[in-house]
């Protein structure tokens, strides 16, 4: 699983997230991890994790997920020195893009990159703010597959375990800091 350890850190994390109940709709505990970035200490807590996981493996590339990936995976791949590619919504990348469909806890999707973003052999950590069914990392691991590159991991701030996420992702090893209830 990997987690952000018992240095105290991860549950500085987790106490900056805020849970806001029905939302979008009925019977969501959305896990808002946009409170972290209030927190400077949670905010680089969580960026620090992240470097210290993949500071040593050979990455090329970190793919960010819209719109709370965007906000992680950015800083992480400047960090490492690395490209950073952002995954997102249909219509908002100029030129050509490759896309793939997905469906989440409460709605279905589509995430787009632009084709040449990533090279074949390219070696790709994906990055979310959360996983929950699964489905978003999913279509990730497929657009990342579609021009040839590797998806060696991904990273969340969030799991939620009992959607079993975890178990869409066909063995790819996966990286959390906090593991929250709720759905």
């Amino acid at each position: 699983m990997g987690g952000g350890g018992s240095d105290g850190r991860a549950e500085i994390i987790s106490n900056a997230i805020r849970v806001i109940p029905d939302w979008p709709k009925a019977g969501i505990q959305f896990q808002d991890v946009t409170t972290i970035m209030l927190d400077p200490v949670a905010f680089k807590h969580c960026i620090d994790l992240l470097v210290e996981r993949y500071r040593e493996q050979k990455v090329d590339v970190i793919a960010g997920f819209e719109a709370r990936g965007l906000i992680f995976g950015a800083p992480l791949a400047l960090a490492l020195g690395v490209a950073f590619v952002p995954l997102r919504k249909p219509g908002k990348l100029p030129g050509e893009t490759v896309h793939a469909d997905y469906i989440t806890e409460y709605s279905t999707d589509r995430i787009e990159m632009h084709t040449n973003a990533v090279q074949a052999g390219q070696r790709v950590v994906l990055v979310d703010d959360l996983i929950a069914t699964g489905g978003t990392l999913r279509a990730g691991m497929e657009l990342i597959s579609k021009v040839g590159g590797e998806v060696v991991e991904a990273a969340c701030v969030i799991e939620l375990p009992e959607l079993k996420g975890r178990e869409k992702l066909d063995g790819l090893p996966l990286f959390v800091l906090v593991e929250k209830e709720g759905i």
